[in-house]
């Protein structure tokens, strides 16, 4: 290769790196299935957490005095949120916000939030209150078993 093709080789995979980004701003944000922190899109992490159950594998996810009546508690280490809308019922959601892929942040207020975009969802059945998101929480299970709240099928 002569210097001259080697130059416009060069100058070629310049602009088509430099196009790379612009490319990927480009995305379709609407779609919410696709994470801006590069967390997983909450249909495969609920199908990861189908595939622990149909094994019968049960985890602890934290005790029934941990989730306070009218609120939640966010698990990251699990990815859901458990919520307790009336004494003795128990909720869970998947942690992603359906809106930005972002791990939502709390549960304060009568609603669970995300703190990415400010999307707040309901406690009792992951439905939107509002913000940019527009689709519910996935749901998950959780059941009691004695004093604990587990994660299951």
């Amino acid at each position: 290769m002569n210097e001259m093709e080697r130059r416009q080789l060069l100058k070629a995979v310049g602009t088509a790196g430099a196009a790379v980004p612009l490319l990927a701003a480009c995305g379709d944000a609407a779609a919410g299935d696709r994470a801006e922190d590069g967390a997983e899109p909450a249909a495969e992490h609920t199908r990861k957490a189908e595939q622990q159950a149909a094994k019968g594998a049960e985890t602890r996810v934290a005790s029934v005095a941990d989730i306070p009546v009218g609120g939640g508690k966010v698990f990251k280490r699990h990815k859901i949120v458990v919520t307790q809308p009336i004494e003795g019922e128990f909720k869970a959601f998947s942690s992603q916000c359906t809106h930005g892929g972002c791990q939502v942040s709390d549960v304060s207020g009568g609603s669970i939030n995300c703190r990415c975009h400010d999307s707040r969802f309901e406690i009792s059945d992951g439905s939107v209150l509002g913000g940019p998101a527009r689709r519910p929480l996935s749901p998950a299970k959780v059941a009691v078993k004695g004093d604990d709240l587990v994660l299951e099928g």
